[in-house]
């Protein structure tokens, strides 16, 4: 019922928002000869925030279709080498001519950066693709919002998830690098274990991760606390909620993306009240 009552909510704050919106662009208009005062001021921030809180913020565009390297623009194409209703794997293939006026090698070890199969969209890691463009042949899993994924097409487990992160594996080669960002670093590891076990000709060269909890009890968080007081049956009734309709999804079984923010949040609370007051 969260889900369900969270898009109501959201549906009903739509009037106001958009009185916020019509609010913002009166108190900065030019021929406003209040703007400039306390009062304008001070009812712009109000709009503005409101507007934001209440905004949706869609999956940003990678903005990666020109690199810069050796101080020369190089082209890039976005191209989908494999998918499942989960995940897209995307290749991002330089142009051969712009590497060749960079003066740099056509041919590059290939890497696979598995990013969070929840949280955030795969392109708030852009800075670590365009970094890794520098040098190498670069794959990014672009996972799927599992409220957009209908009912029709099973379920997704970590099993599921160990399986999905094999294939795209093999869908880059022999010989890849893999780097796992924070999140996707356990099943990384178990994928990558399981294609040694199986003498798999497709086992990358080199595993790397970055921020991921391969060893929970090492270095303990406020997150890893609350796991140890908490049952798995207190995550189940309070984090795993049921999509509602509109979304394609409906009557899946997911974490939502708000309980993950305002969890996260809530660890530190005063700070994020802080940083709305100031921007105020």
């Amino acid at each position: 019922m969260l889900y369900s009552f969270h898009e109501l909510a959201y549906q009903s704050a739509a009037p106001f928002r958009i009185g916020a919106q019509m609010a913002r662009a009166f108190w900065t208009s030019p021929f406003n000869p209040m703007a400039d005062t306390a009062i304008g001021r001070t009812a712009y921030a109000s709009a503005e925030l409101f507007e934001n809180l209440t905004r949706r913020y869609g999956k940003p565009d990678w903005r990666l279709e020109t690199v810069q390297i050796n101080d020369k623009p190089v082209r890039t194409e976005e191209q989908v080498i494999w998918a499942s209703p989960w995940c897209r794997l995307v290749r991002f293939a330089r142009n051969l001519g712009d590497l060749r006026r960079a003066r740099k090698p056509t041919a590059a070890p290939a890497v696979l950066i598995v990013a969070p199969l929840s949280g955030h969209y795969a392109t708030l890691l852009r800075g670590t693709v365009e970094t890794f463009l520098q040098d190498h042949d670069v794959y990014v899993t672009d996972w799927e919002n599992a409220r957009n994924v209908p009912m029709l097409e099973g379920r997704f487990d970590f099993h599921d998830y160990i399986d999905h992160v094999r294939t795209m594996i093999a869908k880059v080669g022999p010989g890849a690098h893999v780097v796992g960002v924070c999140q996707p670093g356990p099943p990384v590891l178990a994928a990558c274990a399981l294609m040694a076990q199986d003498g798999d000709p497709n086992r990358p060269a080199s595993m790397t991760f970055m921020g991921s909890p391969i060893d929970a009890r090492l270095s303990p968080t406020v997150t890893n606390q609350l796991a140890e007081e908490r049952p798995f049956a207190w995550f189940k009734s309070n984090m795993i909620h049921t999509t509602p309709l509109p979304y394609p999804g409906a009557g899946r079984r997911v974490y939502p993306g708000f309980v993950q923010l305002y969890s996260f949040m809530s660890m530190n609370e005063d700070k994020h009240v802080d940083a709305h007051r100031r921007y105020f």
